[in-house]
Order: structure tokens, then sequence, then C-alpha cells
């Protein structure tokens, strides 16, 4: 359901009920609003004087204002062509809004906005029609609630980092050390998208159809695809700080393999992965129809890749190292 505000006939009725002594739960009923829409607006809009405690009450009028002040602040961006053009400017280069606002705060200008006003006005009618919301970071078309959201710091904490990955992953020195990501498709194949895994010594690849990108559904039959492995075949995975991984935490319990994360913007730092995506658009395509893919299809794929001789690994196949290493391991 699309949000609507209150407005002043409700904002008055709220103020009529309180003073008749009515319960918040009954004019919630009576004015086909949820309770909890009632009691935050009592709580954001109470009129507070200290000066004159007596007075200290709900005014419809005076919450009216209010609201309308707030409303007149969010649209900073609707208001100052200048300060708009700028923000979109960013925005296009590929500044996150935090960044946006941060740096105006940085440089002293004494116009500012902040990371919440770039986001309602991208995310709003006006940045929908120029589709601002594709040059952000994570490209959703609609943004989560603020109570739903986390800090990507604490859902990818600093010990997680590439930077403290230990020095013989980055070396190429051990096996079981792999690369993941998802290959996102055009909007008509809807959730459905291809996880591809390449393990870093060998090149191994291991791709596998995913029907959803909640992270949830992607951690648990990425669990599934590794499990059959030996356990120092499978040590650790780098990826990006897509929210698909953000349920990294189950993979260390699930099956023993540590989760590291490159920067934020830095899809070069898993530069296997993405050359592997690379590779293997060539068979699947933005427009592939991935819900006709079959396990056959996607084992078919990935047997092409792996038959392929590579110079990284003196023109050996990487399905030739991959089994050489796994006959170490025994």
């Amino acid at each position: 359901m699309a949000h609507r505000e209150l407005n002043l006939r409700e904002r008055r009725a709220i103020e009529d009920m309180l003073n008749a002594k009515i319960a918040v739960r009954e004019i919630a009923a009576e004015i086909d609003r949820h309770v909890s829409t009632v009691y935050r607006e009592i709580k954001r809009n109470h009129y507070d004087d200290k000066e004159l405690p007596e007075l200290n009450e709900y005014y419809g009028m005076v919450a009216q204002r209010a609201a309308s002040q707030r409303r007149a602040r969010r649209r900073k961006l609707v208001r100052l062509a200048g300060l708009r053009k700028a923000v979109i400017k960013q925005l296009k280069e590929g500044w996150s809004p935090e960044q946006i606002a941060g740096r105006l705060q940085f440089e002293g200008q004494s116009v500012r906005v902040s990371h919440e006003t770039i986001y309602a006005y991208v995310y709003g009618p006006d940045g929908r029609s120029k589709q601002l919301a594709r040059h952000l970071p994570s490209r959703r078309k609609n943004r989560r609630s603020r109570y739903a959201r986390r800090p990507r710091g604490q859902v990818f904490p600093p010990d997680r980092s590439i930077h403290q990955r230990p020095e013989h992953v980055k070396t190429r020195e051990t096996f079981g050390e792999w690369e993941g990501d998802l290959m996102i498709f055009e909007g008509a194949q809807g959730k459905m998208n291809v996880a591809s895994l390449v393990e870093r010594k060998t090149r191994f690849a291991v791709l596998f159809r995913n029907n959803d990108r909640s992270s949830t559904h992607f951690i648990n039959k990425l669990m599934g695809v590794m499990e059959p492995l030996p356990q120092t075949a499978r040590r650790s995975i780098t990826f990006d700080r897509g929210f698909e991984f953000r349920e990294w935490r189950k993979l260390k319990p699930g099956i023993g393999t540590e989760a590291w994360f490159c920067d934020p913007q830095a899809p070069w730092q898993k530069g296997s992965v993405e050359n592997l995506n690379k590779r293997a658009r060539r068979y699947l395509p933005r427009d592939a129809p991935v819900a006709a893919l079959t396990n056959r299809d996607m084992k078919s794929i990935c047997e092409r890749l792996n038959g392929t001789p590579r110079k990284c690994l003196g023109w050996r196949t990487p399905t030739e190292v991959f089994r050489e290493e796994l006959m170490k391991l025994r």
C-alpha cells in the first residue's frame, strides 16, 4: 500500500478525541489508521512549552504545521535547482548519498542536505522518473524500511575485510580458497540469477542457478553445493559487499568455511570471479532465459569452462589441476 500522510482533518479528529479521553486504539479505528501511526503522530507532534507546561498538549493545527515544515525540508532538492544538479551529478559518478552529504559538510557549503533527504528524493516521484536508484551502490528499486536496515559495518565487520585475509590466500599458495559472486540478468527474469564460484589456485569454476536473491536462500544453496567437497577444499570464500551475502556468518558453523569481503565498490579485488563471469557471459548473456536452464545445462557450461586450457596454469585445464589438488588431500 502506498504511503499516505495524515491530513488536517484527521489531526483535528485526533485532538478532539484525545480531549475526550478516548483511547488511542479507538482513535485509530475511528480514523481508519494503524494504531502505531496514531501513537507515532502524537509523540512526534505533541506541543511542549517549558515556560508554560500547562499548555503541553496535542494540537491538530500545530501538528499539521510541523509536518508541513518537515516535508519542506525533505523537498530541498526539489526547491533548489543548483543543489539538485550537483547531487545528481555525483550520484551518476558513483557517490553514495552518505558520501555526497559528508562532502558538502566537509567543504563547509552553506547549503547542505542529509543523506536521508537524498535517499527520499531518489526514491520519490522525481527521482524515480529520472531512474536515479540505478546509480546507487545497492541499485535497489525500493528502499528497505529504516528499521530493517543495519549499518554495513555491522553486516561486514572490519575483521572480515580482505585486508585481514591471510597472505597465503592472496598469493594463491593454498588450495580451497574461493571467490563468489552473482550474475544478474534482465528484469524479465525476475529474481532468478546464477551464482558463480571459482577456486583461486586452480581457477576451477562452479555455477549454479539461484531462484531468489535473498541472502538466506543463497547461503543455504551455496552450502549445499560446497558441502560434498573435503573441508580443506573449501577453506574460505571472498565476496563483495552485496546484501545477498549478509548471512555469511552461517558458513563457518555450517560447512567450516571462512568469509572475506572486498572494499566497497572494489570488484577488482576478487578478479578471478569477475574474469569467470566475463567468460561465462558467452553462454549466459543478460537476456538468457534463466528459468529454462536445467542442472544439466549448468553442468555443461561448467565443463566447457573447466575444460579450457589456461595460460596461468601452464596450459593445463582447471579440471586437471583441481583433480590433482583433490588427490593430494587423500
